[in-house]
């Protein structure tokens, strides 16, 4: 099939890679635009622009899919199927009907769970053992169009959401392929997604990330997990931020309340509602990451400190 890649970040590059390297003819890429980026906030171009630019392939850069002109260039190029992995912006149904086969979607989840834009972090935040991903044919309506196929992934006891998505995209680069294959073959047809078992993951904000020291060891080392690395989780210190690595529930710790550090020579205990849990990288502000024990030298902290 004659197809056109659409995707963002470098989470996608697994599966426009696989694709260039398959039997079906990339005959162009759509991304967003060029970005600020940088101290300098110079416009950058995206992760998937630049691997385009290497594999000599056209690249789209609409502002939104929706411009007329956009959608013009996306007909002269008479895409069979459009697959997609982490676009980041609504295609508009007078877009969808350009490609034969529409827009296949790459979602890391096992639709319908998990539809919107983190099903990773939220998958790791409520704590599932098993998540995956979802090819899907793209409809008006979220994540809720019928599904080609699925892969299952477990998720690791200290799985971040950098980590888990790391191989989500490896393994759901394959699955994408598998895909195209069967649709071209005329093999494989999509299923509606059943009514029951549909959760929302919407964005993860900054204000989700600061850590919440009144939860358990448990919720509290799944909503760091979840926001590792980004917007990356945080707490406060004296009225400053301060940025905060995964960390690890301490089973028989010393009793502490919610936010009070334990300081030790090799380690940094902090309350819960619950167990404590032990610090991993910090990073203050104006400061560098660190093992969690060298800031609390170079801050010279003491037992019974505590962040708020």
């Amino acid at each position: 099939m004659r197809v056109v890649f659409a995707g963002t970040p470098e989470v996608a590059l697994p599966a426009l890679d696989a694709i260039a390297g398959s039997e079906h003819e990339l005959v162009g890429v759509v991304t967003r635009p060029d970005a600020p980026s940088g101290r300098g906030r110079r416009l950058t171009e995206s992760p998937v622009a630049a691997r385009a630019a290497e594999l000599g392939v056209p690249v789209l850069k609409p502002g939104h899919p929706r411009e007329p002109d956009f959608q013009s260039a996306l007909r002269d190029l008479a895409p069979d199927c459009c697959p997609v992995v982490a676009y980041g912006a609504l295609i508009p149904q007078s877009a969808l009907e350009i490609p034969v086969h529409g827009w296949v979607n790459l979602h890391f989840s096992l639709l319908p769970a998990w539809r919107g834009a983190a099903p990773v972090q939220h998958a790791i935040w409520a704590g599932d053992e098993i998540t995956g991903a979802t090819t899907f044919r793209i409809v008006q309506e979220l994540d809720a169009g019928p599904t080609y196929g699925v892969m299952t992934e477990a998720v690791r006891p200290t799985d971040t959401a950098g980590d888990l998505l790391e191989r989500l995209a490896e393994g759901g680069a394959g699955l994408l392929v598998a895909t195209l294959d069967g649709i071209a073959a005329g093999s494989l047809e999509a299923r509606d997604q059943p009514a029951e078992g549909v959760s929302l993951a919407p964005k993860i904000t900054v204000d989700d990330a600061r850590v919440q020291w009144g939860e358990t060891a448990v919720a509290t080392d799944r909503r760091i997990r979840a926001c590792t690395p980004g917007p990356g989780a945080w707490t406060t210190f004296e009225d400053e931020r301060v940025k905060l690595g995964p960390v690890t529930p301490i089973g028989n710790g010393p009793d502490l309340a919610p936010g009070v550090l334990s300081v030790g020579r090799s380690e940094v205990l902090v309350g819960t509602a619950t167990v404590p849990v032990r610090l991993g990288e910090v990073k203050a502000f104006g400061k560098k990451q660190m093992p969690a024990a060298d800031w609390a030298r170079g801050a010279r902290l003491a037992d019974g400190a505590k962040f708020s």
